[in-house]
């Protein structure tokens, strides 16, 4: 009887994860943000310039963080796209494209770049910024499971196997097996753990109330970790995030603009 129960609760726990996580209801938050008061800017050169890559999540493209580029643009900042697509290619091939974008978007802006990064395109960013400190002036990453990427929710997972069979048949852009339980993954996951360069100050955004990204795999120990009440979909239009980042991007858009002009920044606390 336990044997037969078992696919019907798992089947039951699919749906109500489907149900809190749909893209529609996500979208039911934006008329919060646009009445709420951070989505009216302050100061329209809070930014002053300083540039913003926008890493979407697993199966997203660029569009889906369209409210948060034209948030920061209202500021002052630069925001651009990582140009990776659906997110749903290797890892180690993803954080090679975001390095050149970051490049592109550096020398673009003349300076180091923020990420901003959700759900898999935090710890993609995360990885980014481990291999190029030297471009990365901050790291926002918005329910980003850092901690064990495949200990995501086991439908997202799956989806994310079976892209990697379709990708042993021949299929381009995809992630494969190696992304899983070769080299890619052990090179990878090590790096994740590692400590992030001080002179990259990192914020964690998690929620209690995902229910794709366990909140307790969010906590990366080398970044700031604020809590937010939002669903995992959610989070970027959520207006608790913006509340939560405003002030730390205006910090290291300060920075930013000090080290430009040679002044000292006072970037050595990692939670500055």
């Amino acid at each position: 009887m336990l044997t037969l129960l078992q696919p019907a609760r798992e089947a039951g726990e699919t749906i109500r994860t489907a149900a809190r996580e749909h893209l529609l209801l996500a979208l039911l938050d934006i008329p919060r943000l646009m009445r709420h008061p951070i989505w009216r800017p302050e100061d329209p050169e809070e930014g002053v310039g300083l540039g913003v890559l926008l890493v979407p999540g697993f199966g997203f493209g660029d569009r889906s963080l369209t409210l948060a580029s034209a948030w920061l643009k209202a500021r002052g900042y630069r925001p651009a796209g990582s140009r990776i697509g659906f997110n749903v290619g290797c890892t180690t091939e993803l954080v090679d494209r975001i390095e050149a974008r970051l490049e592109q978007h550096a020398e673009e802006t003349g300076g180091r770049v923020v990420i901003i990064g959700q759900s898999r395109g935090g710890w993609l960013a995360r990885l980014a910024a481990i291999r190029r400190p030297d471009l990365v002036r901050g790291l926002v990453m918005l329910g980003s499971p850092v901690l064990d990427p495949l200990g995501a929710h086991p439908k997202v997972v799956r989806v994310a196997r079976v892209l990697a069979r379709l990708s042993t048949l021949g299929i381009p852009g995809l992630m494969d097996l190696d992304c899983f339980t070769g080299p890619c993954y052990d090179e990878n996951i090590k790096a994740l753990a590692a400590p992030l360069p001080p002179e990259v100050p990192a914020l964690a955004v998690y929620s209690r109330e995902d229910a794709i990204a366990p909140w307790q795999l969010c906590l990366d120990p080398y970044a700031e970790c604020v809590e937010v009440r939002s669903t995992h979909t959610g989070m970027g239009l959520d207006p608790d995030f913006y509340v939560a980042a405003a002030p730390r991007l205006a910090r290291w858009a300060r920075d930013e603009a000090r080290a430009q002009s040679g002044e000292p920044t006072g970037e050595l606390s990692q939670a500055s």
